[in-house]
């Protein structure tokens, strides 16, 4: 007969990990007498980090005696007390290989459900000082898992524990983890998991990118069930050369390149809105300048189309206006990003401002290319008409469109400015204005553009009801970072690494404009990113939650510890790898 041996619980605390400040909640301390299980937790018991704990759907964890004895012989230790492993609940039986998600329990006078696996992350390998115990509690399938609580009441240590209905298909919280986090799952397992009504929204949405993949055929795109795509493989590794086959100058600031292969071999047509990355050589000896560009042109395997603003004190950008002319041969990377046009027949509403116009530009080709029958909005924001990119370019794409709509905002007209003709209204591009020209919610929006447009768009696109999957968005420059738990961070630019080293491996961060050379000191490829203030995402730190998943431009990798499923070709995890050469990283 199973039985609840002890309830747990505690209040999030800061504590100092790796010179950082981190909130956790995973301490908890057995209580004596009986508790009050609510909706969200239990009295006295709080999650410290509401992203990756609590809610409705995780208010309670149960960890069991057995696993207890089974990391007592692996680890040869003997100092493990209740709650331990961050558990609400330990309890004697419910093994992962038997519980089932939806199956029902009575334990006092309260009933739950369980409704998924635990998620691990970081914080379990701090509780118990073994940094790769995220890993593995999922590589040896004891991962635990949650109830959700269909009826408040009191529980207590001794309490029997009576199940009273079975889970609708029998899969359990072993089998269903091992679905998200190791490879071999089949089809028939993910259509049974999204037949459980009590598992988790985000479990069955991972589920439902893994069948998706599954139906695809697609075999190297990772785990999108942990990661969203990074869209199709890059077609080669590392730099081509290109040659510049024309210039063109598309507004006071913003010129175009035309490159084209310098050999026979044709390019791969890249899909609308990815980048490639140049690597340009201004000074001889000097370490080179990385820099994401995006493609504004049609698809196409016999040239690329860039066009780079020439930005203020910007290296690159002032390399490439001034001294780069035709014949001259460019490095450049395969096509790269999943900030592409996904099928469907909503409205499309194109939003762009400044040289943000680029990705979206290459799929207004696109949508031209078929006569997309969708309706399409061209909404683009710029300062004025001196430096307004790719005008009559877009007017002819729409005209190709039947039902296409097109809305230019200038921030700052100028004296030549005709309203009417060159733009329709004065003042910046926002929600309001989307809301004022009649802008369809039933769309999929795509937006590219600088930093605040960015974040004033897409908050302003949640406020107006615009669900999240349809909101696309690309970034130039460094991502946003992700590093939960941590508290009192600042945001720097990226630099060298304390005491930086003159010698090992170059590492190159593209999107953030650094090359320092590598420090064995560090485990990681992430904590040399962390070092460098680089930003970066992560959870598990063990290779497996893929958060840190990132692009691999160029070079090699070794894994230590393997990672339980590798990452989509063309990609790497920062969190467990060490470079084996010079490495270029999308980051």
């Amino acid at each position: 007969m199973s039985r609840l041996l002890s309830v747990n619980v505690g209040l999030p605390r800061d504590i100092t990990w790796h010179g950082e400040t981190v909130r956790t909640a995973v301490w908890k301390e057995p209580v004596q007498g009986r508790k009050m299980v609510r909706r969200l937790n239990i009295d006295g018991d709080q999650q410290g980090d509401l992203a990756g704990h609590g809610g409705v759907y995780r208010a309670v964890f149960v960890y069991q005696m057995d696993s207890y004895h089974y990391w007592e012989r692996h680890f040869g230790r003997h100092d493990f007390v209740f709650g331990q492993f961050g558990e609400n609940f330990t309890v004697d039986g419910l093994s992962d290989e038997e519980v089932c998600i939806g199956d029902h329990y009575r334990i006092g006078s309260a009933l739950f459900e369980v409704t998924q696996p635990r998620v691990t992350c970081y914080r379990v390998g701090i509780r118990m000082n073994e940094p790769q115990m995220a890993a593995l509690l999922v590589a040896h399938r004891r991962p635990g898992f949650y109830f959700r609580v269909l009826q408040e009441g009191e529980v207590g240590a001794g309490d029997e524990i009576v199940k009273v209905a079975d889970g609708p298909e029998q899969m359990t919280v072993a089998e269903v983890d091992g679905m998200l986090y190791l490879a071999g799952r089949s089809r028939e397992q993910l259509e049974r998991a999204l037949r459980l009504p009590a598992l988790s929204p985000g479990w069955q949405a991972s589920f439902q990118a893994l069948l998706e993949q599954m139906q695809s055929g697609n075999t190297t795109g990772g785990n999108p069930g942990l990661v969203s795509s990074s869209g199709a493989p890059p077609a080669w590794q590392g730099f081509r050369t290109l040659r510049v086959a024309s210039t063109q100058r598309e507004s006071k600031n913003v010129s175009s390149l035309v490159l084209v292969p310098t050999g026979h071999q044709p390019l791969v047509a890249a899909q609308a809105g990815q980048f490639v990355v140049l690597r340009l050589k201004p000074l001889s000896g000097a370490p080179a300048l990385l820099r994401d560009y995006s493609l504004s042109g049609a698809p196409s395997t016999d040239h690329y189309r860039v066009s780079i603003k020439q930005e203020e004190h910007g290296a690159a950008s002032t390399y490439v206006h001034s001294q780069v002319h035709v014949g001259d041969v460019l490095e450049v990377s395969a096509p790269r990003g999943n900030f592409t046009l996904g099928p469907g027949t909503h409205p499309i509403v194109l939003l762009s401002a400044g040289i943000g116009a680029t990705p979206v530009l290459a799929m207004l080709y696109q949508l031209s290319a078929e006569t997309s029958p969708r309706e399409v909005w061209w909404v683009h924001g710029a300062r004025n008409g001196q430096e307004h990119s790719f005008a009559q370019e877009a007017r002819h794409l729409l005209q190709t469109l039947p039902h296409s709509h097109s809305h230019i905002f200038y921030s700052r007209p100028g004296p030549l400015d005709r309203p009417g003709l060159d733009f329709d209204a004065s003042g910046r591009l926002t929600v309001a204005a989307l809301q004022e020209i009649s802008a369809p919610r039933d769309a999929d929006f795509y937006l590219c553009g600088p930093p605040a447009f960015l974040q004033d768009l897409t908050s302003g696109l949640a406020g107006w009801g615009i669900p999240r999957e349809r909101v696309h968005t690309e970034i130039f420059g460094p991502g946003e970072a992700s590093t939960p738990g941590l508290v009192h961070t600042t945001s720097r630019s990226p630099h060298p690494p304390a005491h930086a080293s003159s010698t090992g491996p170059l590492i190159s961060f593209a999107r953030s404009s650094l090359v320092a050379h590598w420090n064995p000191k560090y485990q990681s490829l992430l904590e040399f990113a962390e070092a460098c203030d680089v930003p970066v995402r992560w959870s598990c730190r063990t290779g497996v939650c893929h958060s840190c998943e990132s692009g691999l431009i160029t070079g090699s990798v070794d894994y230590q510890p393997e990672p339980l499923e590798p990452p989509a070709d063309g990609n790497v995890l920062l969190c467990c790898s060490r470079p084996r050469d010079e490495v270029t990283l999308d980051l």
